[in-house]
């Protein structure tokens, strides 16, 4: 089966590489475009079997699963200039929140999935959020799946779920790196210690945590009472924690949600004026 991607920005360039670094498919497999051509001829170098095309007419007839890697307000656009071109065989698949399975088949005549992939996955492992529409053949279903199984570990969703399941899976990393990368500057700011080596043993640290999780040797409470020992040095650095993180990750999903709540309602002019 030919795959074509439409977009090949940051996210739609991680799928691709993840997708032949775990063999899950040829770089001969893929068709892909972008608004910018020189994006997709710089991925091309790589792998010189891929095929690179001028639009995303060219895309939908020489690939059967399209994956949709744009800005969700050019979804819209897009799918009603493509929807003629594509058939009852073929099946999009969209990577991004704010538009739903329902509003993608309200456009086109195909299968519809949706899967909001991590940055995580570049590296064949974090979560991916998957939702299938309800007419989605069960050949395509199996097919996806078997896609992502090779460098995520899937999760389906439901839509009410949507951005908070986003925010832990996809959004996780940046704001994590970014809790680290604080970590890092505060022990370079109040110690002798250096960034480049307070960078290495905060990114072995991440790592180890990472797979004492994944082998599931703690829990994260458990976790922390073997290493918190009553009255010990660690205990102290939790209750500064406790003391000062407050609400914040309350007010992160208040501020994603305020925003996802934003793009919803531009996404749904949209479709809505497709109607009328």
């Amino acid at each position: 089966m030919n795959i074509g991607f439409i977009g090949t920005g940051n996210m739609g360039k991680i799928l691709l590489e993840a997708f032949i670094e775990a063999k899950a498919v040829e770089p001969s497999q893929l068709v892909i475009t972008n608004r910018t051509i020189a994006k997709a001829m710089d991925i091309q170098k790589n792998y010189l079997e891929m095929k690179v095309v001028s639009s995303g007419e060219e895309v939908i007839e020489q690939a059967e699963l399209i994956f949709i890697c744009i800005k969700p307000l050019d979804i819209h656009p897009l799918l009603v200039r493509l929807s003629s071109r594509l058939t009852a065989q073929h099946c999009i698949v969209s990577i991004t929140s704010p538009i739903t399975v329902k509003q993608l088949e309200s456009l086109v005549p195909c299968y519809v999935a949706r899967v909001i992939p991590s940055i995580n996955n570049r590296a064949l492992a974090g979560s991916s959020l998957v939702t299938f529409s309800e007419r989605c053949a069960p050949h395509y279903r199996m097919y996806i799946e078997h896609l992502f199984k090779k460098i995520s570990q899937p999760s389906y969703i439901t839509e009410d779920i949507t951005r908070i399941a986003s925010d832990i899976a996809s959004c996780g990393p940046a704001f994590f790196s970014y809790l680290l990368q604080r970590f890092i500057e505060a022990a370079v700011q109040k110690t002798a210690i250096t960034k480049e080596q307070a960078t290495m043993l905060a990114s072995d640290m991440i790592i180890g945590l990472g797979e004492l999780l994944k082998k599931r040797v703690y829990t994260l409470p458990t976790l922390q009472e073997k290493v918190c020992v009553k009255g010990g040095i660690t205990g102290e650095g939790i209750q500064v924690l406790e003391k000062e993180l407050g609400e914040i990750f309350e007010h992160i999903f208040e501020k994603t949600h305020e925003k996802f709540r934003e793009d919803i309602e531009q996404v749904k002019k949209q479709f809505d004026s497709n109607i009328l």
